[in-house]
């Protein structure tokens, strides 16, 4: 029951630390900045010269999130690989985790990575125009 304690502690100095951080800046933040160059953008010290809003290629934001979902998903083969390893270790002290059900559950994650880069492939997110 203590444990409950503790997190309901840090939770609330967590809500209360963020609280006052917003009353804080409410209070210290100029009420009426100067409307003239003030506000306008610039980088690195130089007049913005057009418009920022430009259009990309959705094409770029769909290899980016492609890479994305492999990076990620490849990241997460280390864990599974060392959890086969343990498994095929463990099966002697009556581990709950067999080899053959690490195996299966690998496969399926990798057919489902399969999957995914054929669908890709098929909608034709790989090619770079």
């Amino acid at each position: 029951m203590t444990e409950y304690i503790i997190i309901g502690v840090f939770a609330l100095v967590g809500i209360l630390f963020a609280g006052a951080a917003m009353v804080f800046s409410r209070l210290a933040a100029p009420r009426f900045p100067d409307v003239g160059k003030k506000l306008n953008s610039y980088e690195s010290g130089e007049d913005a010269i057009g418009s920022a809003r430009i259009q990309f290629k959705i094409g770029y934001y769909l290899f980016a999130l492609v890479f994305l979902v492999f990076d990620v998903e490849a990241v997460f083969l280390f864990p599974v690989l060392g959890v086969l390893r343990s498994a095929g270790s463990a099966t002697a002290s009556g581990s709950i985790l067999s080899p053959l059900f690490v195996w299966c559950e690998l496969l399926l994650f990798i057919a489902i990575l399969a999957f995914a880069l054929f669908y890709a492939w098929k909608k034709k997110v790989l090619e770079w125009e």
